[in-house]
């Protein structure tokens, strides 16, 4: 009898310490779902629309109006391994000087790599700039994504 209740009392702590290994899952920050995304328009929407629609953003961009972005990642923690992150999504809207939204982009982490999920843009005009304005102004217009393979 004795021998039974050691086995049973090493089977039960072997199961415990098995699921004590079960990995840890975190999620920080918060990015609206896909349905409420849909309900902005580019071009119709306006910022004061937005929070009754998404919500606050996670961070505002530097300038007054200048874009919301909202901000959730994903992290698992296995043992005393330290965490790592295994999801990242990014939501930016930017805004025309007019306060309508014009841009509406959601970015992923694929590899430890910033990609674009989704892009939606209203129609811009490029008749306000002449073709020699456009040259210049595209002179020493580079971004750190052109530089990384």
């Amino acid at each position: 009898m004795s021998a039974i209740r050691s086995l049973m009392t090493l089977a039960f702590l072997a199961v415990l310490g098995l699921a004590a290994c079960a990995p840890i899952e975190r999620n920080h920050g918060y990015v609206p779902p896909d349905l409420e995304l849909a309900q902005v328009v580019p071009g119709q929407t306006t910022m004061d629309d937005l929070p009754g629609l998404i919500g606050r953003p996670s961070a505002q961009g530097l300038l007054t109006g200048s874009g919301w972005y909202y901000v959730g990642s994903r992290w698992s923690r296995f043992g005393p391994a330290a965490a790592r992150e295994i999801d990242r999504k990014v939501v930016a809207i930017s805004f025309a000087p007019t306060g309508v939204v014009s841009n509406v982009e959601t970015f992923g982490l694929e590899r430890g790599r910033v990609v674009s999920l989704s892009r939606r843009v209203t129609d811009g005009s490029v008749t306000d700039i002449s073709f020699i304005g456009q040259l210049l102004g595209n002179l020493g217009n580079f971004q750190a994504g052109d530089f990384i393979e």
